[in-house]
């Protein structure tokens, strides 16, 4: 079945770099980065889990937790992280998902049903790449699956955490290319008359279906 935004994000029992322990339970109400990756030793993974190191504490400040995945075993992963936290001089504090058997893989949809473990080179893996934003109630807020050869903008998933976490408190939506402090607008599904008890100081209807709030008017209240 395909995993699509708003659904309940899959349980699975992990077997991290940090133990063990069911995703549901792990979660605790947290927002939650679920990052994954092919393999363990290639170039551009190893430059992203490198960055995240570097400004994990950027998604820790707002309330997120953060977790990897490689379709690769634990004792791989404590290796790898070793080559890693060499290269980024910085500690990968966040545990990272062993998945040999590609079982949460498939759970969620970034390898085909036919995919076995076994010898596998990066390309036989290549939709692994893709991240979920998992919110507080466990559904999916986001998905995105990137290309063996583009590495991922975490700029922009944080961007994206910040304008979901302004959603989920002030029923406001982001435009295009916002970035924080920028206006924001009010949704379609909130009324004028439940605006108005939301926002007391009004908006500007630039066109009925178009109701711009500036950015103030929300870190007030």
């Amino acid at each position: 079945m395909t995993l699509r935004i708003g659904d309940t994000a899959p349980d699975f029992l992990a077997e991290t770099t940090q133990g063990n322990f069911r995703f549901h339970e792990w979660i605790e109400g947290s927002w939650v980065m679920f990052f994954s990756h092919p393999k363990d030793f290639t170039p551009i993974c190893t430059t992203e889990i490198s960055l995240m190191g570097k400004i994990q504490q950027a998604f820790i400040n707002r309330g997120l937790k953060i977790i990897g995945h490689s379709a690769d075993g634990v004792e791989d992963h404590h290796r790898w992280i070793k080559d890693i936290e060499f290269l980024s001089e910085t500690k990968i504090e966040f545990p990272i998902i062993g998945d040999i058997f590609l079982k949460v893989a498939k759970l969620y949809d970034m390898l085909p049903a036919e995919a076995v473990p076994g010898n596998r080179s990066p390309a036989d893996n290549a939709t692994v790449r893709a991240v979920f934003l998992i919110g507080p109630d466990k559904k999916i807020k986001l998905m995105s699956f990137y290309p063996m050869t583009v590495g991922r903008n975490f700029d922009e998933i944080l961007r994206t955490v910040e304008a979901l976490q302004l959603n989920a408190k002030y029923k406001v939506a982001t435009p295009s290319n916002w970035q924080p402090g920028d206006d924001v607008v009010i949704p379609p599904a909130v009324s004028d008359e439940e605006a108005r008890q939301l926002f007391p100081g009004g908006w500007c209807a630039k066109k009925p279906y178009l109701r711009v709030l500036p950015y103030e008017a929300i870190s007030r209240s």
